[in-house]
């Protein structure tokens, strides 16, 4: 195909993805104005399935499948790094141990603070549909709890506490318990991702239908994706280093000779 064909492709489709955006912005309605219909749907939606916290309304109960995408894109994203930051042919693993002076008070801090933040990390997510917070947000809190040993100047601690299996096997868990959630309420005979089970009471924790439960697979995805993408970072900082002898920046000889 000649650059002619291809730039001719690319102007009718610009062309074609513009005249969608502009007939998609001549329909909204006037900024500033009084008319706010995604508002009003939402806010009914989040009453009838009693859910007190309105984010997490509308990210699992009135677009799931949007979110499962964006769930879906962190797993892909975490999964690409890792493949990027493993050890090559021309680099070696070396054990590391705790090292560095860590100042007292740093130390006495994270004492403090590891189970404080680990126990706030499974709060936010339990109540996600009923304060703010929720799935990404305590699981962000969860991995950050657990690499508070880092801070503290106990990294072969950290790397105990924090099997690098169980977590990927927990971040895969995730994406299928959000999936299979999603089935369940189109196998229940509504849509996809639909919130087809009875909703309790507003503001108590047992509510919301499946809003808690969708908390709960992108908590754990969240936290075992951040866990497994710190992991990552730490061990090209601290433990992995190139082969005596061996200059990584160098072309190895095979790949010279498959070049």
């Amino acid at each position: 195909m000649s650059r002619r064909v291809r730039l001719g492709f690319l102007a009718v489709a610009l062309v074609a993805f513009g005249t969608m955006l502009w007939a998609a912005f001549a329909q909204l309605p006037g900024f500033g104005g009084a008319s706010h219909p995604y508002r009003d749907l939402s806010v009914a939606a989040t009453f009838a399935h009693a859910t007190a916290n309105a984010v997490s309304s509308v990210n699992f109960d009135q677009r799931g499948f949007d979110t499962f995408g964006e769930e879906t894109i962190l797993f892909c994203a975490v999964a690409g790094v890792v493949a990027l930051l493993r050890p090559v042919h021309r680099e070696r693993r070396r054990e590391v141990g705790s090292g560095g002076r860590t100042l007292e008070s740093t130390t006495l801090v994270v004492y403090v603070l590891f189970p404080l933040t680990l126990v706030l990390g499974v709060d936010v997510v339990a109540h996600g549909a009923i304060t703010p917070g929720g799935g990404f947000q305590g699981g962000v809190v969860l991995a950050t709890g657990i690499h508070l040993l880092y801070v503290g100047g106990h990294y072969r601690l950290l790397e105990r506490l924090r099997p690098l299996d169980w977590f990927a096997q927990g971040e895969a868990l995730g994406v299928i318990l959000f999936g299979a959630l999603g089935l369940a309420g189109a196998a229940l005979g509504a849509d996809l991702f639909a919130n087809a089970i009875p909703q309790g009471q507003l503001g108590d924790l047992v509510s919301s239908g499946t809003v808690p439960l969708f908390n709960i697979a992108v908590g754990m995805t969240v936290a075992s994706s951040v866990v497994i993408l710190l992991s990552g970072f730490l061990d090209q900082t601290l433990a992995i280093r190139a082969a005596p002898g061996e200059d990584p920046a160098q072309p190895d000889k095979d790949e010279e000779g498959a070049a």
